[in-house]
């Protein structure tokens, strides 16, 4: 079957809310903790969907529907951060390990290509071997690990921040 990446769609929020509710729920990959309705998520929505700096793909097949979702967003607020994104990106649990994150950051990456940005970061929950190896892949560079600031799940976790510049996705 094949799979398609297009950018998300309203009817498209429930399955992006439910995809990160796994997370949320379940793992340290995303400090939120507690669950959202897709109600809950019109504004974070349309923060990272603007066409141009900021979009949000998803990953889909005609039979499943959504499979996983990519995304950047403002890194701050403050105006000289404007050309700074930072991404992130998500697939259904029963489809990790099939290619979606690759597949997904491909076609973001060639979507923002002629946008006026100078570095994509990434802030990643340790350990993630996965999601490392992802970044690594499309060459984004580990720039420090930040210990223990964020709790969850009663315990502390570390988080390594990643960055690589725009350039056209391999």
């Amino acid at each position: 079957m094949d799979v398609t990446v297009r950018p998300a769609t309203m009817e498209d929020l429930p399955s992006i809310t439910e995809i990160h509710n796994h997370y949320v729920i379940h793992t340290p990959v995303t400090f939120d903790v507690q669950p959202y309705r897709p109600g809950q998520r019109v504004s974070w929505f349309h923060e990272h969907s603007d066409g141009r700096r900021y979009r949000l793909l998803v990953a889909c097949d005609s039979e499943s529907g959504v499979l996983g979702y990519t995304c950047t967003g403002r890194f701050r607020s403050k105006a000289a951060y404007e050309t700074t994104v930072e991404t992130s990106v998500a697939c259904r649990p029963d489809r990790i390990g099939q290619g979606l994150g690759t597949l997904l950051y491909r076609a973001l990456f060639d979507a923002i290509a002629d946008q006026d940005i100078h570095r994509i970061v990434a802030g990643i929950a340790q350990p993630n071997a996965a999601s490392n190896a992802l970044h690594e892949r499309f060459g984004f560079m580990s720039i420090g690990l930040f210990t223990e600031v964020g709790r969850k799940f009663d315990r502390y976790w570390d988080v390594m921040w990643m960055e690589r510049p725009l350039v056209r996705a391999v």
